[in-house]
């Protein structure tokens, strides 16, 4: 499947929502399983950013050993309490420390102006995630690794290669926003559109200058919606299911990135060489009826051994968000305990 107008324009404005507290008087979009404890912690990044993350380990822990420990990344756009936390619970479960954080500039994290989207610094938010974990005693720095779901998929992949510190690495759904803003134009744009976009952008930084802050694109309604406009394309129209619906919106993960955000990826080819990652292992989860799996499929035939693409039946893409009776969570765990060794 190719990468239309449409379909940017669609990722682009599908991202915001917000959320009721669960039965613990958390505002997440799932309950907290009463296995693990939850810590909110946070931390500084090397831009000096600080990021707001939530800490999960299994109830009864050790804490006189080294433990493994992964850093889960947010779906593009969204924030900790969704689906990044649900990997981070349950995976705490099965023995792992977990950190599901919010990217810089948005959700809980610092930043300013908000809601920016910048390949170089969401990349440092998954060593910055490292630093933290590799201080905390019941954490063993030889036994870490990462995950990212959606656009965080590739923002762990490019940590990773220069992070050695991350042993592992899986992705779910994941997206390649270098190639959605600029490396996959050629599938949605001719030259000149491409040009013209360009300019376009490029013009709105003295606009922006000018008004003292920055263009978004557009967001969802601050208000839950009860349904899914028919304006929006099969891809759009998934999107809102999640965030924009009462399955997975979340008042912070509002999504309206910058308009001149784009600039940043257009320059900053995500995974250019993610060959490098090897020998430390990649395994790419993707659904079997995801319109992103492309994504996974040409990462996957440019990443070296050892490498692994895992299709789940039937799912789609957002359903590996959330949907805890598809996500794979036994091959997650069999491939952090085989790998962080």
């Amino acid at each position: 499947m190719k990468t239309t107008k449409k379909h940017i324009i669609a990722f682009t404005i599908s991202l915001m929502m917000m959320n009721s507290l669960d039965a613990q008087g958390n505002d997440r979009t799932f309950v907290v399983s009463d296995k693990v404890t939850v810590e909110s912690v946070r931390y500084k990044n090397r831009f000096g950013i600080t990021i707001a993350a939530d800490l999960y380990y299994i109830k009864g822990m050790d804490k006189s050993v080294g433990h493994p420990a992964l850093v889960i990344g947010t779906p593009y756009g969204g924030v900790k309490e969704q689906g990044a936390g649900i990997y981070a619970m349950t995976l705490a479960e099965r023995g792992f420390v977990t950190l599901a954080f919010d990217e810089s500039f948005n959700g809980e994290s610092s930043g300013e102006p908000r809601h920016v989207s910048s390949p170089d610094i969401f990349v440092e938010d998954f060593s910055a995630a490292v630093d933290f974990l590799g201080m905390l005693p019941y954490v063993d720095r030889n036994r870490i690794g990462a995950i990212g779901i959606c656009g965080s998929g590739g923002f762990a992949i490019t940590a990773a290669q220069t992070d050695k510190r991350i042993k592992a690495v899986a992705t779910a759904s994941m997206y390649d926003m270098s190639r959605v803003n600029h490396y996959g134009w050629e599938d949605s744009m001719t030259e000149k559109e491409y040009d013209e976009m360009l300019d376009r952008l490029s013009l709105q930084r003295w606009e922006d200058f000018g008004n003292g802050e920055p263009e978004y694109n557009p967001s969802f309604p601050l208000e839950t919606a009860t349904e899914i406009p028919d304006s929006l394309d099969t891809i759009g129209s998934e999107f809102w299911e999640y965030y924009a619906l009462e399955r997975g919106h979340h008042p912070r993960a509002r999504g309206g990135f910058t308009t001149t955000s784009a600039l940043s990826f257009i320059n900053f080819p995500l995974m250019a060489y993610i060959e490098t990652v090897s020998p430390r292992p990649i395994l790419f989860i993707i659904g079997e009826n995801a319109h992103s799996r492309y994504f996974s499929e040409d990462a996957y035939e440019r990443a070296s051994e050892p490498k692994e693409l895992y299709v789940v039946p039937g799912a789609r893409h957002i359903d590996l968000y959330d949907r805890t009776d598809m996500i794979p969570f036994d091959k997650l765990e069999m491939f952090f305990m085989q790998n962080l060794k």
